[in-house]
């Protein structure tokens, strides 16, 4: 059988009788809601003191028991002072019964008539920024050539867009280009362009650069993916003050003289390269480069160089002192100006190209076809043919 009696004694809402013509009913009404607040609050008082004379009770009971298991103190005293707590305590449980009884009792109201079974909020909050990851400078730059690798055409196809509402589009079709590698891959890319004089080109992508770091820089300012701000950003730009618009086109032309003085860096890197490689080439089998044997030469041997005249070049040698003539033709052996046994092509330019055909161009021609048609050398042609646009930059030009 169901007990309905509980309902039978439920306190009716306070403004819900009907009062007497001549009684002032809102004071009426005001007067009861605030004795029933009055008394629901002593309730809650009371269970809050009974509460704390429990907890008190348990922490005196618990030190005397651990002090007689412990022996500390008069024994006697002790187990006094034990049978005056636990009658205390069942004083207490005939108290916390008639509280029991008093609150089952008290009719139920608006407030109390029912409770909420279970309680939830859930508030939607932006996916905070991914940590940094710690790698290596290696690591990062094999991370950004395969995100190059899987998203290059993507990044162009963003790089090429000219209009906000489309690059907002794009981006949000592709979210995952939303990160520092695609920034850096554009970097990359506008320094390549520079490099080949295509300097319209590399204006259009660095504005699309400085967009993609706007971005990344409003997500670290809010500590939020940078997903996230995509069209934050795109809407406060398309609808930005002047002040704003100024400095947004100051950090572009900023951008774009950083990119055209690397460029210039990368290019003069590139020449002293290829002189340093032709260089090498040149070189004479002692180490030497006959450029410079050359110019220091005496007058007297530069004559007979320059003339190709070996009678010459004998008398000006049997004239000099020995240990002087034996230095100085040393070191035109050593860097190739001149060849032992050699009758036929003893000279060479002050570039080092020598006068006639010889057997040391034979071999060098023998040496290149060898290279050439090697194992590594083959690898090496394939490496360079999968190098990707950025080949000639690396990591360190990004700015």
């Amino acid at each position: 059988m169901v007990d309905y009696s509980k309902w039978k004694n439920i306190e009716i809402s306070d403004d819900e009788d009907e009062t007497h013509p001549n009684i002032d009913t809102p004071s009426l009404f005001r007067w009861r809601h605030q004795a029933r607040v009055e008394r629901m609050a002593e309730s809650e008082k009371e269970k809050e003191d009974m509460k704390a004379k429990r907890q008190s009770y348990q922490a005196r009971l618990m030190d005397v028991k651990e002090r007689i298991s412990k022996k500390d103190g008069d024994e006697a005293a002790l187990k006094k002072e034990l049978d005056k707590i636990e009658n205390e305590g069942k004083d207490l449980d005939r108290q916390e019964n008639e509280l029991l009884k008093k609150d089952k009792k008290t009719p139920w109201n608006v407030d109390t008539i029912s409770k909420p079974g279970f309680e939830k909020t859930v508030i939607n909050k932006r996916a905070g920024r991914k940590p940094d990851e710690n790698l290596s400078e290696e690591e990062r730059e094999q991370h950004l050539k395969q995100f190059v690798k899987d998203n290059e055409k993507l990044c162009k196809e963003y790089g090429m867009l000219r209009k906000y509402d489309a690059s907002k589009r794009f981006l949000q079709s592709n979210l995952h280009l939303v990160c520092e590698e695609t920034a850096n891959y554009l970097v990359i890319w506008s320094i390549n362009l520079e490099m080949e004089e295509k300097h319209e080109l590399m204006a259009h992508v660095a504005h699309q650069c400085i967009c993609m770091q706007y971005i990344l820089e409003l997500a670290k300012q809010l500590d939020v993916d940078p997903r996230a701000c995509v069209s934050s950003f795109f809407q406060k730009i398309e609808h930005c003050g002047v002040e704003y618009r100024q400095q947004f086109e100051s950090e572009i032309e900023g951008f774009k003289g950083r990119i055209q003085k690397r460029a210039q860096e990368k290019i003069q890197e590139a020449v002293a390269q290829a002189e340093e490689e032709e260089r090498q080439e040149n070189m004479g089998p002692g180490g030497l480069h006959p450029a410079d044997v050359f110019e220091t030469l005496p007058d007297e041997l530069k004559a007979c160089f320059e003339s190709r005249d070996i009678e010459l070049l004998q008398k000006t040698i049997a004239t000099m002192p020995v240990d002087e003539a034996k230095y100085h033709m040393k070191r035109c052996v050593d860097s190739g100006l001149w060849v032992p046994n050699e009758g036929e092509a003893p000279f060479k330019d002050d570039k080092g190209d020598e006068a006639s055909g010889s057997k040391t161009d034979e071999k060098k021609q023998e040496e290149k076809e060898q290279k050439t048609t090697s194992p590594s050398a083959k690898k090496s042609e394939e490496k360079e043919k999968e190098e990707p646009i950025y080949t000639g930059v690396s990591t360190e030009d990004v700015d």
